[in-house]
């Protein structure tokens, strides 16, 4: 009933405008009982609702378990079986049926992959990244575009490759399970995501020949389970230029026929490379009375490609993802400024339901440490050990 009559639906489904009632006259005045013509409306609904219940139930008990559908689905093919009675309330047949189904999967898994549990809420990616990532008007503007024009690209010829870059502590994780979170409903945990951190799963370079026969294996079966999968990889200048080179062929350009099964990976790298570069850029801007915002993405992606390509053998930049161009947007992550450092504060009070005030903020702020010594204009840590400190406040 609350779906019918205007409850907000699935998790991740966003309903049709609702029209106006058929029989409604107009608005009923405040605090007045319903019309005659209301209520006649809805007592028609409801019974409508009554005499599809059943047949909805055998419907979606299909959808879902696909047990003894069989003979059902053969009687409605031959015209057989009673036809569902039709209906004029604007949330009926087939969109009232994917909504109820997708609630049901939002207890729990309806299919062997993980696709459905996909969701692309890129508009709240884009709200959560303008609302919480602070500091970062590049890293917000560049990964909105980038997965935005992916998803939406009929036939992507390669997969969508993205290396963030900057400081520990200026939100690389964070937004990558941000993207997670906003992709798919389990996020993280979504069957459909895998992580690897370097010195957690690949930590010795003798063993480099057996990471690489797993690394190729995990991202086949991913790829296997689920059309659209994100690939994330944590303290990426760590990794042996092998392991890179494993992956290579996943990212390369494929050439499609139309297949509708067509696999669309999305690989984030994640590495600390290339912060002092950013942050010298960043420093510059300030020193010259320019605001950081006034920073040009291209300036900042040529230095940061310049300086990975030069770097030494054996590191994430001197593999061939760069060389063969495989990275499609090079995304860098400001150093954060002590304004920046003082939203996070809030945010960490927020998200444990704790008050706070001005000056409470400032003394969270004032406990990190700022360089260079001379400026002390940005955080060394960024935002990093922000939501611990704030435990020094607590009664």
């Amino acid at each position: 009933l609350l779906l019918l009559l205007g409850g907000s639906g699935s998790p991740g489904t966003t309903p049709r405008p609702r029209g106006p009632w058929p029989q409604e006259q107009g608005p009923e005045p405040e605090g007045g009982s319903w019309g005659r013509g209301r209520y006649e409306a809805v007592k028609k609904h409801l019974g409508a609702v009554d005499a599809l219940s059943k047949q909805y139930w055998r419907y979606l008990a299909c959808r879902v378990w696909q047990e003894g559908c069989e003979a059902q689905e053969k009687q409605q093919e031959e015209g057989l079986a009673s036809p569902i009675p039709s209906w004029s309330f604007p949330l009926v047949g087939q969109d009232y049926l994917e909504i109820l189904s997708a609630w049901y999967c939002s207890f729990g898994k309806c299919c062997e992959t993980g696709d459905c549990r996909i969701i692309n809420n890129i508009t709240g990616l884009e709200a959560d990244l303008s609302g919480q990532l602070h500091g970062q008007h590049l890293a917000k503007e560049v990964v909105v575009r980038a997965v935005r024009g992916f998803l939406q690209s009929p036939r992507p010829r390669k997969a969508l490759v993205l290396s963030f870059h900057g400081w520990s502590g200026t939100g690389k994780n964070f937004v990558a399970r941000m993207v997670a979170g906003h992709l798919y409903r389990d996020g993280l945990k979504s069957d459909c995501v895998k992580v690897f951190v370097s010195l957690l799963h690949f930590p010795h370079h003798n063993y480099v020949d057996s990471y690489k026969a797993q690394l190729q294996r995990q991202i086949s079966e991913t790829l296997q389970r689920c059309r659209q999968a994100l690939l994330i990889f944590d303290e990426a200048e760590k990794l042996h230029s092998s392991l890179l080179d494993a992956i290579r062929p996943f990212m390369a350009q494929h050439h499609s026929q139309g297949q509708e099964d067509q696999q669309r990976p999305i690989f984030l790298f994640l590495s600390n490379l290339g912060g002092n570069t950013i942050n010298e850029v960043a420093l510059d801007f300030w020193r010259a009375g320019r605001a950081r915002e006034e920073i040009p993405l291209e300036l900042l992606e040529q230095r940061l490609r310049l300086e990975l390509q030069e770097a030494a053998e054996n590191s994430y930049a001197h593999s061939h993802l760069l060389r063969e161009n495989l990275i499609d947007f090079v995304v860098p992550f400001l150093p954060l400024e002590y304004q920046h450092v003082k939203l996070c504060a809030r945010d960490a009070f927020l998200a444990r339901g704790l008050p706070y005030t001005e000056a409470t903020l400032n003394e969270v702020a004032q406990m990190m440490v700022f360089v260079p010594k001379e400026e002390k204009l940005f955080s060394a840590q960024g935002c990093k050990s922000v939501s611990q400190r704030i435990n020094y406040f607590l009664p």
